[in-house]
């Protein structure tokens, strides 16, 4: 077999010279082609495909392989069913240099095995997760969106051996061996994604790459804003309130939400900082085996806004507020009540905090529920 070698320009994108590499994978071959980490070997999912690949690299036939998309949109077709930190990570790390691991749920493979190619079934899923990569380059996403299957793409090179990041590194391991390579130069990091997956405990990198481990926590936090008035009474038992409830459903302490991928605050409206949560708030928490003891009041900012993937308001003008201070903050703006407003209990005996505090528990509890922790 002689190796088709087509040399691609970094300026312009041309989908003809590309559609060569869409033929040859849709036919059963393997198109050598760059991503922004490394070369990888572009494989249509049949048996006959992969036993090819597997062949060409000298790597264990019962080996699986890791399924690439060109459009983030396209995961929704493999892994229906996500997590809030999953999505988190896909929105802020995709298209990039990393790979995930998604655990699938025994209903969704009920469901992917009926909708799916079998062989694409059976060889992309493995013991209920499959791993999906989404690279950052243009003629990778032309490739792979081009290509109507399934496809997978392996790092260029021997098993074992290091990855190609340049065309003549891969022809000088593959010529003769595989159909085509795209030469778009070197690619652009030169190293291996990062594997990575977020379970039950937090997120585990499998292995390491372009991102390091605090970068994965930090694209994957979810951030949770309470607002009321001034920060002192409502929304701090609602932010205990959230922390207690996610730190039971996580089966950690309060203090290792944030490397579960957790972060709760609250703000207030009025513009006051510094002050201490009310003596009755702290006392109606601590009797619930919540300590807001050392709270200290925020300002509602449009950078923390920005910052929150949802947020919980105690009333509609605190929504009308987010909105005012951040137009696009309503979209992610609701009231913690459903529609139904907290009652301030400033200014008020303990009962009257026992009430409160007793709706936001109703409430944080109905909201927490709605999530897919």
């Amino acid at each position: 077999m002689e190796t088709e070698v087509i040399k691609l320009s970094s300026d312009r994108l041309d989908i003809y010279k590309i559609r060569r590499a869409v033929d040859v994978v849709n036919a059963g071959g393997l198109a050598a082609f760059p991503t922004e980490t490394v070369y990888g070997l572009a494989c249509r999912v049949t048996n006959e495909s992969l036993a090819k690949l597997s062949e060409v690299k000298g790597r264990d036939a019962d080996k699986y392989y890791t399924l690439h998309i060109g459009d983030k949109k396209r995961i929704d077709k493999y892994v229906p069913s996500r997590t809030l930190r999953e999505n988190k990570l896909i929105a802020k790390a995709w298209p990039g240099p990393l790979t995930m691991i998604f655990d699938i749920s025994d209903d969704d493979i009920s469901r992917l095995r009926k909708k799916l190619d079998r062989q694409e079934f059976e060889n992309l899923y493995v013991r209920n997760s499959i791993g999906v990569r989404c690279p950052d380059n243009a003629v990778a996403a032309a490739l792979l969106n081009e290509v109507p299957y399934a496809v997978v793409a392996p790092s260029a090179n021997y098993s074992g051996a290091e990855p190609a990041v340049t065309a003549e590194q891969v022809s000088a391991v593959f010529d003769g061996t595989i159909e085509i390579i795209l030469d778009a130069g070197p690619t652009k990091y030169r190293s291996s994604s990062t594997i990575a997956k977020i379970g039950k405990n937090g997120v585990e990198i499998l292995r390491n790459g372009y991102y390091n481990r605090e970068q994965i926590i930090d694209f994957c936090t979810v951030n949770v804003l309470v607002v009321c008035t001034g920060n002192t009474c409502r929304s701090p038992m609602a932010e205990g309130l959230f922390k207690k409830v996610i730190a039971e459903k996580l089966s950690c302490s309060v203090d290792q939400l944030r490397q579960m991928g957790y972060k709760i605050s609250s703000a207030g409206t009025i513009g006051v900082t510094g002050w201490p949560a009310s003596s009755e708030a702290i006392a109606v928490c601590k009797a619930k085996s919540i300590d807001i003891s050392g709270h200290s009041s925020s300002v509602l900012t449009e950078e923390l806004i920005q910052q929150s993937d949802m947020i919980y308001a105690m009333g509609r003008s605190h929504l009308e507020q987010v909105k005012q201070l951040c137009p696009g903050g309503g979209d992610k703006c609701f009231l913690l009540a459903g529609d139904r407003e907290v009652p301030d209990p400033i200014g008020q005996d303990v009962e009257v905090y026992k009430k409160c505090f007793a709706m936001i528990e109703q409430s944080v509890a109905a909201r927490i529920s709605e999530l897919k922790l």
